[in-house]
């Protein structure tokens, strides 16, 4: 009884709404008229006046804004529904265009009072303009649901029964909405665009016809599942086509309807091409309604509905089918490009919003990476991409449908080359790529090989198919870049984008393959596919640098592609060559780009040059020997050590010359860095190989082979030096002064401590004076006496000066040892103790060095080493009283105590001598070793 009463009071509130309705449409047309006469009144009043000037032109001054109001206004809901009854044909498309007309000028000032009326509602109009309408929506579908309910509890009607009129129901509140839209709309203000009563009514009346057909369905069983699945789809998707007239609240249910049908309907035979069938046919839906109407929530919702689906299905489903995903997500990414958002672009966008203040305008890498709409694009490329690497997951396949794969990324690529807003597209399917084909390579052989258990024919992928794969994906970007680069010449960062995909991708992609496939020893479609690869990408720089050779975003998009090229022609070698002729081929590819620059000024060849080295570095720290431990021999200098490490040093020296008055001084510096190391690097790796006895090891070296290297540190400052006299550079600069100062460092870790005969036992030799101290202290000590006699007004002071104390330190480190070797032969180490004659002659012969050094200091006017000489005295005072007072006796003490006397009485002599003839000592001379610190410190 109370549902018949409710009806009944729904009927009649319907009629009263519409008796009221005609008499506000006689008040309307009587206001229109009389707004017609005096706007006329006003014209033939403004006749008869002059007109004011200066009125006119503070009229054209505001003009301007009454179009942001109409504009303002015009793009509410209710003008939205209005646009859409012109597209069915239920109202007349000038309806609008004759109010407007009619009104004339007083239309513009009705505008304002909207705009102004809407920003000062008050709270009266927002509960009685809203709130009613939203519990009213819901009331109405709680009392459908409440009648249903009641009717099957009280048994007073029968199923059929019950079912028709909930049928009649909702039919009724779809029509009762449309009736509304069609006589509301027109006059309803658009500051109640939050409640739409023909949208709710319509939204109530679908969910419960929806409810109807799942009634009719899953409870009583009325009607069959292909019957449903066809009531459920035709409610789902005429409620999506309603929403052209409702808005996008409404599109959002009947996309929701849609989504949830394939739930409510189930069988017991699964049919994968009729469900992604009914879901891209309701996702294309969504998508046309949504370019119609500019939405983009319900497409971004559709694609992650439709995505949802796919993951259910492929995860859940065993075995699943791959086509009919793949062609919903075909659909998907086809519509995404070509409908919607499709070829929208910044300007078209900026041209249908205004906004108050302006907006400040992005850079150009902002623009490409935040397009318009880009919600739209970038769900479905997450999506699509999603899939594609679940269709290959071992996770969830027992087959994996690698063809499926390769479509859904080719497609996605595409959509990605295509549009100059898609970015997002473009990079998901390079990263798509790239994880797809490492995990089909990992798959064919490397996982297989790590753990046996997964040798398995269910789940190992054949090496042909993963190598075909990537080939084939790698071909794809090649060509997709290139036509990029021929159409978006204009969109400059978009260009630049493909470029480095394709210097990235089809390199990454074939090295994968090759690494996970390949024969390591000689691998014939490997290469080809690389060097072809590699050639491909150097013509698309030729064709560029000849289409525009100024534009700078070309040139790095040139750039990016040569390094691309020398990427994949490094694959080629490795898939050709093996052991010492690929290290020297990537150097002589390496030097090819830099002599290139003589037929091609392209700025980026001498960074390949750099790139070359870099892998070089790699292949060597990978593996030393370059040719492998067993094959490497034990001849000292010649043998494979000295091509493998000189030639590519050779190389990077020639490079340097080469490019000696390169305007670029970046490369120019980093070559000869380079070179530097190289040359370095040589020669120490043949040092290594000679004094080790033919083998590469962690083992720590010999006194010995720590003094060539020291020497070899010195000898390299000098040289630097001596370049960067003839060619100044910071390289030749700050690179002689950091291997004298490593070279300093050597000696107070190793030669003084680590490695020092005293402490570590290494016998020094049968020969007395040619013997390991020779080399180990007395060499290196000539050595940076030398360097610091060579940087005396070339290098800073205190550098100078380091160099000559720390040749000071190693000639008394040598003087020290060699008393020792005299006193206890071959073996000096410390567990020998000392012997009276021994701790005698320290003394004696520290005293004779101190003199030798202050005669130098002199005789050069040098004062660090009259310091060093000063030092070396005092050092010998204290033995003197603390060490002979107490360990020698008799006559080696007296004698140690008189010779103490004696010399210190001698250089105060001469001190007093030299102080007397007008010297005071207090600092170096011009022509002294530690002269001229400020040409020296300029220099560095």
């Amino acid at each position: 009884m109370l549902e018949l009463i409710a009806l009944v009071a729904f009927a009649m509130a319907l009629a009263a709404f519409l008796s009221g309705r005609r008499n506000a449409d006689r008040l309307d047309a009587e206001i229109e008229s009389l707004k017609a006469e005096i706007a006329r009144l006003a014209t033939r009043a403004a006749e008869d006046v002059v007109p004011d000037h200066a009125a006119a032109a503070r009229t054209e001054t505001e003009a301007p804004t009454s179009p942001e109001i109409e504009e303002e206004a015009a793009h509410g809901p209710w003008s939205q529904a209005r646009e859409g009854a012109r597209i069915f044909g239920s109202a007349p498309a000038g309806a609008e265009d004759a109010e407007t007309t009619a009104s004339g000028a007083p239309a513009d000032v009705a505008a304002a009072e909207a705009v102004a009326a809407r920003s000062a509602e008050s709270l009266e109009s927002r509960i009685g303009g809203r709130w009613p309408v939203w519990v009213g929506g819901l009331a109405l579908a709680l009392g459908g649901y409440f009648l249903v309910q009641y009717s099957i509890e009280a048994g007073l009607l029968s199923p059929a029964v019950r079912l028709t009129l909930a049928a009649i129901f909702g039919l009724a509140l779809g029509m009762a909405g449309e009736v509304i839209r069609r006589r509301a709309v027109p006059t309803i203000a658009d500051r109640f665009r939050n409640a739409m009563i023909p949208g709710v009514l319509t939204a109530a009346g679908a969910v419960t016809l929806f409810g109807v057909v799942y009634a009719a369905h899953g409870i009583y069983d009325y009607i069959g599942t292909a019957a449903a699945f066809a009531l459920l789809a035709l409610i789902s998707l005429a409620t999506v086509g309603l929403s052209l007239l409702h808005g996008q609240a409404l599109a959002g249910l009947g996309l929701l309807a849609s989504l949830l049908t394939p739930l409510f309907v189930s069988s017991g035979e699964p049919r994968p091409w009729v469900l992604f069938g009914f879901l891209a046919t309701a996702w294309f839906a969504t998508l046309a309604a949504s370019r119609l109407r500019r939405w983009t929530v319900v497409p971004t919702l559709a694609n992650a509905g439709l995505g949802l689906w796919g993951l259910s299905y492929v995860g859940l489903a065993a075995p699943f089918e791959a086509p009919p995903v793949t062609a919903a997500l075909v659909i998907m990414i086809a519509g995404v490009s070509l409908l919607w958002p499709g070829a929208v672009e910044r300007e078209t966008l900026a041209t249908t919003k205004t906004t108050g203040s302006p907006a400040v305008t992005p850079g150009p890498w902002e623009r490409l990476f935040t397009p318009p709409y880009a919600a739209i694009s970038l769900s479905a490329a997450i999506v699509a991409t999603l899939l594609a690497l679940l269709f290959i997951s071992p996770a969830v396949a027992a087959r994996f449908p690698v063809a499926e794969f390769v479509v859904v990324v080719a497609v996605l690529a595409g959509a990605g080359a295509v549009r100059a807003t898609a970015v997002y597209p473009a990079l998901l399917a390079a990263l798509g790529a790239v994880v797809g084909t490492w995990t089909l390579t990992a798959l064919s052989g490397v996982l297989a090989y790590l753990d046996p258990t997964l040798a398995t024919p269910q789940i190992v992928v054949p090496g042909r198919t993963a190598m075909l794969t990537a080939m084939v994906l790698a071909g794809l970007f090649l060509l997709l870049a290139s036509a990029v680069l021929a159409r978006f010449a204009e969109q400059r960062h978009f260009a630049v984008l493909w470029a480095g995909i394709a210097a990235v991708v089809p390199g990454t992609l074939v090295g994968m393959s090759f690494l996970m496939t390949g024969q390591f020893a000689f691998d014939l479609p490997h290469g080809l596919a690389a060097f072809a690869g590699g050639l491909f990408l150097l013509g698309l720089v030729e064709w560029i640098s000849r289409r525009d050779a100024e534009g700078r975003e070309l040139d790095l998009a040139a750039g990016l592609l040569a390094v691309g090229s020398f990427g994949l022609f490094v694959v080629g070698l490795h898939a050709w060559t093996d052991g010492l002729v690929t290290t020297l081929a990537i150097a002589l590819l390496g030097a090819g780009y830099t002599f290139a620059t003589r037929v091609r000024s392209w700025p980026v060849l001498p960074w390949v040059t750099v790139a070359a080295a870099i892998v070089v570095l790699a292949r060597i720290a990978w593996e030393p020997t370059i040719v492998g431990p067993g094959s490497l021999g034990t001849t000292p200098v010649f043998n494979a050590l000295l091509p493998g490490y000189g030639i590519p040093a050779l190389l990077l020296v020639a490079c340097a010359y080469f490019l000696r008055a390169s305007p670029d001084l970046r490369v120019r510096n980093l070559l000869q860095a380079l070179a530097s190391l190289f040359v370095l690097l040589t020669l120490a790796i043949l040092v290594r190989h000679a004094m080790n006895g033919g083998v590469l090891d962690s083992s720590v070296p010999t006194l010995g082979e720590q003094a060539i290297y020291t020497l070899l540190a010195i000898g390299a400052s000098g040289i630097f030096m001596t370049l960067d006299g003839r060619s100044p550079s910071p390289v030749f600069r700050y690179g002689g002064i950091a291997l004298g100062v490593l070279s300093m460092l050597s000696v107070l870790s190793a030669h003084l401590v680590g490695l020092n005969p005293y402490f570590s036992g290494e016998l020094l030799g049968r020969i007395p004076f040619f013997d390991l101290l020779f080399i180990g202290y007395l060499l290196p000590a000539i050595g940076y006496v030398g360097l610091a006699w060579y940087a005396r007004g070339r290098r800073p002071q205190p550098y100078v000066m380091a160099l000559a104390v720390s040749g000071a330190v190693l000639a008394f480190a040598w003087a020290t040892l060699s008393v020792r070797r005299f006193w206890q032969g071959e073996s000096v180490a410390d567990w020998k103790g000392f012997l009276q004659g021994e701790t005698y002659t320290y003394s004696v012969v520290w005293l004779l060095l101190g003199v030798l050094l202050l005669v130098v200091g002199s005789r050069f006017n040098a004062k660090s080493i009259r310091i060093a000489s000063a030092v070396l005295v005092f050092i010998a005072v204290l033995k003197v009283f603390l060490v002979d007072m107490s360990n020698l006796e008799g006559f080696l003490r007296a004698l140690s105590f008189i010779g103490l006397g004696g010399v210190l009485i001698g250089i105060g002599l001469f001190y007093q001598r030299i102080l007397s003839s007008g010297g005071n000592g207090s600092a170096d001379p011009p022509g002294s070793i530690a002269t001229e610190p400020r040409e020296g410190a300029s220099q560095a």
